[in-house]
């Protein structure tokens, strides 16, 4: 035993130099992937810890400043955000001289009470993501070159619908514009130029076509971005983001196409049954169903209008459920619901009773289990 402690002294140098080179720092790519992941995670604080362990080591790194800005903005810290995002725009010390393209982006969506600079960040945004496509497009070697080109496309088509939203918002002058209409023609056909077929593209063109009361022409628009994902399984990379999707259900809405409406909320449900939009989209469908339904003598698709209705109360009164217990910030859509909620207890449509298991699916698929029978009461 006596000779075992000299042997453990000789050999600590040994595990102490080892330890130390195991120990050494994470690289700064290492430490900017991490960052990412969390991001995709929605663990924002934690990345901006990583974020900032970059910065401290590099204080000009792009990369990083973009994540921390995508932190600030996340966490509600909109100012730092925008200070953050403008800190990579010349002429700001240590900017470089091409800015990454996402943070005038950022900067247009922060610029909500000023729409002729958001136009100005948008239009910046699309011209350099134009230049990075021609160079892309002039590259020798293509290899990987063909998903980096349709990312591209897709952020100049999204800057784009970016400055028709802003000059069709009659919240800002811009609407009343004389050129408003023509500008917002020139866009969008420059989007569709850019990335032919783009769902996005043809669904603001939709929303032009509603606002110049041309709505064949707008269903014509919405038909073919559907057409082209409305199959696509549910995880097919190809399908539109969410955001887009509910977009969609909207604009079918307001043409009264109640059904590929319902269609498009089935996948989004399938897919994250927590959206809260979802449910209140879906809510507000069954609700105009059981009006027309009322108009044309009691029915739709051979369902009664209480049918439709206690469907549209079960998906309003989880819809409220959902954003109170995610403290969503909406607060509009919440009093519309509560709006819409009250108006269906005013006719006597209850909830569908609770089913044994707690099943809150099915909606609009168990509709012919009602017994209301008060066909007489007027939607209002």
């Amino acid at each position: 035993m006596g000779r075992t402690r000299p042997k453990t002294k000789k050999v600590k140098p040994v595990i102490t130099e080892n330890t130390a080179e195991s120990a050494a720092p994470p690289s700064v790519p290492a430490l900017l992937e991490k960052a990412q992941e969390l991001i995709v995670r929605c663990e924002y604080e934690l990345a901006g810890r990583f974020a900032n362990r970059v910065l401290e080591r590099e204080p000009g790194n792009v990369e990083a400043k973009e994540i921390l800005g995508v932190v600030q903005l996340e966490t509600g810290e909109l100012e730092a955000a925008r200070q953050t995002f403008l800190s990579l725009i010349p002429p700001s010390p240590g900017a470089p001289s091409i800015p990454p393209p996402s943070a005038h982006l950022y900067l247009a969506q922060l610029s909500d009470d000023e729409p002729h600079l958001a136009l100005k960040h948008y239009q910046a945004a699309v011209d350099i993501l134009s230049a990075q496509l021609k160079g892309k497009e002039r590259a020798v070697d293509p290899v990987g070159a063909t998903d980096d080109e349709a990312e591209l496309k897709r952020n100049i088509v999204r800057a784009l619908i970016g400055m028709v939203e802003i000059w069709m918002d009659p919240s800002y002058d811009l609407c009343f514009d004389p050129a408003a209409e023509k500008t917002c023609e020139d866009l969008i056909n420059l989007a569709l130029q850019t990335d032919p077929g783009n769902t996005e593209a043809l669904q603001t063109l939709a929303s032009v076509r509603m606002s110049q009361q041309r709505p064949d022409d707008a269903k014509a628009c919405l038909e073919q971005a559907w057409s082209q994902w409305k199959d696509l399984d549910l995880d097919d990379p190809r399908l539109p983001p969410i955001p887009s999707r509910l977009s969609l259900v909207k604009l079918f809405l307001e043409l009264e196409l109640y059904t590929p409406a319902l269609l498009v909320l089935q996948g989004i449900m399938a897919t994250d049954d927590q959206e809260v939009e979802a449910w209140y989209l879906e809510g507000w469908c069954f609700y105009l169903m059981a009006e027309q339904a009322q108009e044309t003598g009691g029915k739709l698709d051979e369902l009664t209008w209480e049918e439709l209705a206690r469907d549209a109360r079960d998906c309003l009164e989880t819809c409220q459920m959902l954003h109170i217990n995610q403290e969503h910030p909406d607060k509009p859509l919440l009093e519309h619901v509560r709006e819409l909620i009250a108006k269906l207890e005013a006719l006597g449509i209850q909830p569908s009773p609770e089913k044994e298991g707690g099943d809150e699916e099915g909606g609009w698929e168990d509709v012919e289990g009602s017994d209301d029978e008060d066909g007489d009461v007027e939607m209002s």
